[in-house]
């Protein structure tokens, strides 16, 4: 290779460092952000999560139409991913998840709602139905808009347009560790939302007061039961959205910047690399330049 590539390549290479290091500052600071709101927001989701637990429990709930397992094929799946790239395998973690939920069965039996492109691509590229996509863009996205997803997924429920509901999102865990993690909504149960409010991690240390998740004989309700679960459970179906949200863009900027350290620490290694290589070659050069010229002077 000449010298002139090399050095090309060289200052290519370089220019690629100050980029991935500027995008690494950026995600930094997206992180911290994103992880105080993720860790400011689980002990309200906890809290509220174990009040829907307690509730399925309860013989109001279990004769509740959202807690009705209608042993169906039909299913509904709300993916959570990102609309941009450059964060590591966190996407294809996701997108693998959500195969495995989905495998046995049949593309028609199965609604995609996509919070994020990479997922509506993903998905759509494969042939299955796209019931509604979102644009996953922005951090402050507003509760109101996932108790509208809420809303949705628990009328096309009650409609039976499907008879199960899962979400696929990446749970955060710390800066180097995103975990992809399958949760199932809609039917209610005690296992499955024990399992989603268990899943919940503190901050740091242990919950002081651990949440019982023994759910009482019975609730007294007023006005009537079917009218306040009616309003409650898509309302604290909504908050358990949010949060896998929030854990979803704490686990997308961390992944992110980790990505682009590692992009910057190799791309100062390429760096190093190549230096020595024009090094070499430019001393192989000077070197037979001179071994020209003292063979000229020893012929004349």
């Amino acid at each position: 290779m000449a010298l002139k590539d090399i050095k090309q390549k060289i200052q290519a290479t370089k220019r690629m460092n100050k980029v991935t290091r500027a995008m690494e500052a950026v995600s930094a600071v997206k992180m911290r952000k994103t992880q105080n709101a993720a860790f400011e927001g689980r002990a309200y989701a906890r809290a509220a999560l174990a009040i829907l637990t307690r509730l399925s429990g309860t013989e109001n709930v279990k004769r509740h139409p959202l807690a009705q397992d209608k042993g169906g094929k039909k299913i509904a799946l709300l993916l959570l991913t990102s609309d941009k790239g450059l964060a590591g395998g966190l996407n294809a973690g996701v997108l693998k998840k959500a195969m495995e939920a989905l495998e046995g069965r049949e593309k028609g039996d199965v609604v995609v709602y996509a919070y994020g492109r990479k997922g509506e691509e993903f998905f759509r590229n494969r042939g299955y139905t796209i019931a509604k996509s979102y644009i996953n863009k922005g951090d402050d996205v507003a509760l109101e808009v996932m108790e509208e997803i809420a809303q949705e997924l628990s009328a096309g429920f009650l409609a039976g347009e499907f008879d199960k509901i899962i979400t696929v999102y990446t749970n955060f865990k710390s800066t180097f560790e995103q975990i992809p993690t399958m949760r199932r909504l809609l039917p209610l149960s005690l296992p499955a939302l024990t399992e989603i409010v268990e899943g919940i991690v503190p901050a740091k240390g242990k919950w002081s007061d651990e949440v019982n998740l023994v759910a009482p004989p019975a609730y007294e309700v007023e006005p009537s039961g079917d009218e306040i679960l009616g309003v409650l459970v898509p309302r604290l179906v909504a908050v358990s959205l949010y949060h896998m949200l929030l854990e979803a863009k704490a686990s997308e900027h961390s992944a992110r910047m980790v990505a682009m350290k590692n992009a910057s620490d190799k791309s100062k290694e390429v760096v190093h690399d190549l230096t020595r290589k024009f090094n070499k070659v430019r001393q192989a050069a000077i070197t037979r330049e001179v071994s020209e010229i003292i063979a000229g002077s020893l012929v004349t």
